[in-house]
């Protein structure tokens, strides 16, 4: 009997449907149907992961939460895929004391991420978007001059970026911020060639000194809330802060207040700490911030990056040679 293989929110992923022809250009999952019998969920409730989850061996999981409970009550899973690089919905103690392997995909989307972090500075630099709603209600057809602008436009070169975190996107970025002149001052665990030249300081030291603060490191017990009360009127009136790690590095109600009362310049998020937001959260109200829904991961290349690897992950699993394991 063919092992039975679950995705239970794949639509983030792909839209395309195992047997439907896929939209133009999105990854399918035709390579998981030669692997067993496959079936694929676009979202799942926590309410619903036993009910779907009860005859699989498999399971394949991007944002849907598997506490040691449902571990516990799925004696025949032997495979937790995570299809993302963090690996905090998966009780990984639970899942250990189980025999349940849980592996991860590591490095997928730094190039997108990246790229992301630029297109949100660029924005709070230049006001492209504002600037296209502008001439598209007739503010520059009916304007006296050849130019006009609604806000300071910021260079980059010359300006110092703070990079919190040395791994592979911090790295990108790094190299990204370099190319257009900056300075680069990292802050992190572990010093790492950064692969062009950065100076290193302890994280006050970077919050004072940059002009923009990025954030790309993991989030633990030591490093939520990072950015706090504390921290952030140590920042220059003219600074920016971007994020597109994870939400609950930033203390939400701080950063609004630091917004409101123009103690930096601006904000550009990709991540929230809960994900979709509530309608009252701060930062939805707060001025100079910038929020997309957390798809700086989503460059169709990097999704279909991701297919390929969870795909090697789980032949690797089932020939007994398992890759990316976290547990």
């Amino acid at each position: 009997m063919p092992q039975r293989i679950v995705v239970l929110d794949g639509y983030t992923l792909t839209p395309a449907v195992p047997g439907q022809a896929a939209p133009s250009g999105e990854p399918v999952w035709d390579a998981f149907e030669s692997l067993g019998d496959l079936t694929v969920y676009a979202r799942t409730r926590p309410e619903d992961v036993l009910a779907r989850a009860k005859d699989a061996s498999i399971l394949l999981t991007n944002k849907t939460p598997l506490p040691a409970e449902v571990i516990a009550a799925l004696p025949g899973l032997k495979y937790i895929g995570v299809l993302a690089t963090g690996v905090n919905i998966v009780d990984l103690p639970a899942a250990r004391d189980a025999g349940v392997t849980v592996t991860n995909i590591p490095g997928y989307s730094g190039s997108a991420v990246a790229q992301h972090v630029f297109a949100l500075l660029l924005e709070l630099t230049n006001h492209v978007a504002a600037h296209d709603r502008a001439v598209h209600d007739g503010k520059w057809a009916g304007c006296a001059d050849f130019s006009f602008t609604l806000g300071p436009i910021t260079e980059l070169a010359g300006k110092t970026l703070g990079i919190v975190g040395a791994g592979d996107i911090g790295q990108r970025v790094a190299k990204i911020g370099h190319a257009l002149g900056m300075d680069i001052l990292v802050s992190s665990r572990t010093e790492r060639d950064m692969g062009v030249p950065a100076q290193w300081a302890d994280l006050d030291g970077l919050f004072e000194q940059t002009d923009v603060v990025t954030l790309h490191c993991p989030l633990t017990d030591q490093t939520q809330h990072l950015v706090n009360a504390r921290r952030l009127p140590l920042m220059k009136p003219s600074a920016y802060l971007i994020n597109t790690a994870r939400g609950p590095l930033i203390d939400e109600p701080a950063l609004a207040s630091a917004l409101s009362n123009s103690q930096i310049a601006g904000a550009a998020l990709d991540v929230l700490s809960t994900e979709p937001p509530s309608a009252d959260n701060p930062l939805l109200s707060a001025p100079r911030c910038i929020i997309t829904p957390h798809n700086a991961w989503a460059a169709k290349e990097a999704r279909h990056r991701l297919m390929r690897l969870a795909d090697e992950n789980l032949r690797a699993f089932m020939i007994g040679g398992p890759l990316n394991v976290v547990s």
